[in-house]
């Protein structure tokens, strides 16, 4: 066990809209240490979205992004001999990490043919509360209710 807990690293704010989730969101959709190139993957996405959707691209963003982010998810516990998935409340932190991670791996595996395309229709079908990102939050909830009974083995 650790005597003392890491220090939180804080992460700057983006150039262009002045958020610090917007960083984060480029940090994890970076290959390579290119971000100059992540970042324009993600600012022409969300001129796309705006164009597509006749809002802000951002707020599509955000909104989409809520709608990926888990509040609930199943963790392993091992109980005398047995393995019992547990439902557990997903952190803050964790979720935001979750929903930015599921966003983009659902946006690599689409379709279309740029990146800026694919994470542009992710974006739009997650803001309708449709897409793979979706699907996959709607799967961990659905399994976390399945395991209700084990909830008592809470840590």
């Amino acid at each position: 066990m650790r005597k003392s807990k890491p220090q939180k690293r804080y992460v700057l704010p983006d150039p262009k809209f002045k958020d610090v989730l917007v960083t984060k969101f480029v940090n994890s959709l970076m290959y390579e240490g290119k971000k100059s190139i992540a970042y324009s993957i993600f600012y022409d996405a969300v001129d796309l979205v705006a164009s597509r959707t006749n809002e802000n691209g951002l707020d599509v963003w955000r909104k989409a992004l809520n709608n990926i982010m888990p509040t609930v998810e199943v963790r392993s516990r091992r109980v005398g001999g047995a393995t019992f998935q547990v439902p557990t409340e997903v952190r803050p932190e964790r979720r935001q990490a979750l929903g930015i991670k599921w966003m983009i791996a659902y946006a690599r595996k689409r379709g279309e043919k740029t990146m800026t395309e694919r994470l542009a229709g992710e974006i739009v079908a997650a803001s309708k509360g449709e897409g793979a990102a979706v699907k996959k939050k709607d799967d961990t909830h659905r399994m976390a209710d399945a395991n209700k009974a084990f909830s008592h083995f809470k840590f």
